[in-house]
């Protein structure tokens, strides 16, 4: 195993705002950039981001604006479009074009920057669980997860407890570490999600009435992409799917059976498998007659 150098950076947005960005193997190449799904963080990846460096990928992912370690809005006025353009912005600060992939919210953002931006800041998409159409009950029990604790959480076995509650898949529950990064310690000693509350007012109000953009956007993207579902997924089903598939009828799709909408923690093995198959087809198909892909 390559112990890769991970680095941390600010990266400047046009509206006075920071992102965190982490980069695995800086000088790796293709480059991969993760963009996390809506309340999570971009420790989300960190076990497909490091085995996909191990392999010699430059692997880049970040908090989006009012997650994680990134800067919140002061006046709370969250919308799509910004999303999609700090999605752009960290896509070109990469020394290549990047190849995107997307889980949930972070997938509906590229496929808005791939369908509407031209020149497409993007070599190749990787949708993980997620079409521009969704499943109502599923997007809506993320939400009731996501509003089921105000107050916080007394300690982080409280917090662990409600997860595994939410996730009941997981055989494995998160350890005081592993959450850390995903709460935030309040002045009343109460631990709290890591994600701006505001986002829930702003973001999620706008979701269903951006679904003919989504859409439209689909139908305009002319590079290479994978969808990536789970076969227990709520979010995403056979219509869904199906309905991607006649918008985007170059996509590939592979199911993993045993995952639901949180592909990458339930099936991370075979998930992080399917991204280096499609990063090798890539490859080779773009490598110049008589070379020999690696």
């Amino acid at each position: 195993m390559v112990n890769r150098p991970l680095d941390i950076s600010r990266l400047p947005t046009a509206d006075g705002l920071a992102l965190s960005v982490e980069t695995r193997h800086a000088a790796g190449d293709p480059v991969l950039l993760f963009a996390h799904g809506f309340g999570q963080t971009r420790g989300a990846w960190a076990g497909s981001a490091q085995a996909l460096a191990e392999i010699g990928c430059r692997c880049v992912s970040f908090d989006s604006r009012g997650h994680g370690e990134s800067d919140r809005l002061a006046n709370g006025d969250y919308h799509m479009d910004q999303f999609a353009t700090d999605l752009a912005l960290v896509a070109r600060s990469q020394p290549r074009l990047p190849i995107l992939v997307g889980a949930s919210m972070g997938g509906l953002l590229g496929l808005v920057v791939a369908g509407e931006m031209r020149p497409s800041p993007f070599r190749a998409l990787v949708l993980v669980d997620i079409t521009p159409r969704w499943e109502t009950a599923g997007v809506e029990r993320i939400l009731a997860f996501m509003q089921a604790h105000p107050d916080g959480f007394a300690d982080y076995a409280h917090a662990a407890e409600a997860i595994a509650a939410y996730l009941p898949q997981r055989r494995e529950r998160k350890t005081e570490d592993q959450l850390r990064p995903l709460l935030r310690e309040g002045a009343d000693g109460r631990l709290r999600w890591h994600w701006d509350p505001a986002l829930l007012a702003g973001v999620v109000s706008e979701s269903e009435r951006y679904q003919p953009r989504l859409m439209a956007a689909a139908a305009k993207v002319d590079v290479p992409v994978l969808l990536l579902s789970g076969g227990r997924s709520d979010v995403v089903s056979r219509d869904t799917v199906n309905e991607f598939l006649q918008l985007v009828p170059h996509a590939r799709h592979v199911e993993l059976p045993a995952a639901t909408h949180m592909l990458a923690g339930d099936a991370n093995d075979a998930f992080t498998r399917e991204i280096a198959a499609f990063v090798g087809e890539l490859d080779r198909h773009d490598a110049p007659t008589g070379a020999v892909a690696n």
